[in-house]
């Protein structure tokens, strides 16, 4: 009869397991739109390229959760998230670790211009409407390739490193 695990061994065996393995980021965005079908970027403090709204999702903190804090915290923006539009797995980039990317859908923004006072300007420099195919020359490639894919899709999509992923 094997014996039973006691409660102290049993977090002790989950302990070294989460020691040992591999710890992929989680990141969550969201893809919000004006009345005309333009996509919201931000234009952040910390880096070259624009990006959707959102950001690294906190530990214990849901992906959806993490993009309705991440956009009300830096922009001022009350959402909702809608659908699940795609999953993107990032490989390991600029020295960061990969990823795994939640992309929402998060509807249309119809209160007309953001409010740059409500910004939280350690990370946002800017906020632009942009229609998806001129966001290719603001934003990182991964996220250009993202939109043009997965923005419109009817359903949510796995990809890998924005393209879409295996299918066997």
């Amino acid at each position: 009869m094997a014996r039973s695990e006691t409660e102290a061994e049993r977090l002790k065996r989950i302990a070294i397991l989460n020691a040992r393995l591999p710890r992929t980021r989680a990141i969550a965005q969201g893809v919000l739109r004006d009345p005309k079908g333009r996509v919201l970027l931000c234009e952040l403090s910390y880096k070259r390229e624009w990006d959707l709204p959102g950001g690294v999702v906190d530990p214990g903190e849901s992906p959806a959760t993490c993009v309705e804090r991440e956009i009300f915290e830096e922009l001022g923006l009350s959402v909702t998230v809608g659908r699940l539009l795609a999953v993107n797995w990032l490989p390991p980039w600029r020295g960061w670790d990969d990823a795994l990317l939640y992309l929402f859908d998060l509807g249309v923004h119809h209160a007309g211009e953001l409010d740059p006072a409500l910004f939280l300007r350690r990370e946002i420099a800017g906020a632009h409407w942009r229609s998806i195919a001129d966001a290719a020359a603001h934003v990182a490639p991964y996220t250009a390739r993202m939109l043009e894919v997965a923005a419109d899709a009817e359903h949510p999509l796995y990809l890998e490193n924005s393209e879409p992923g295996r299918t066997r």
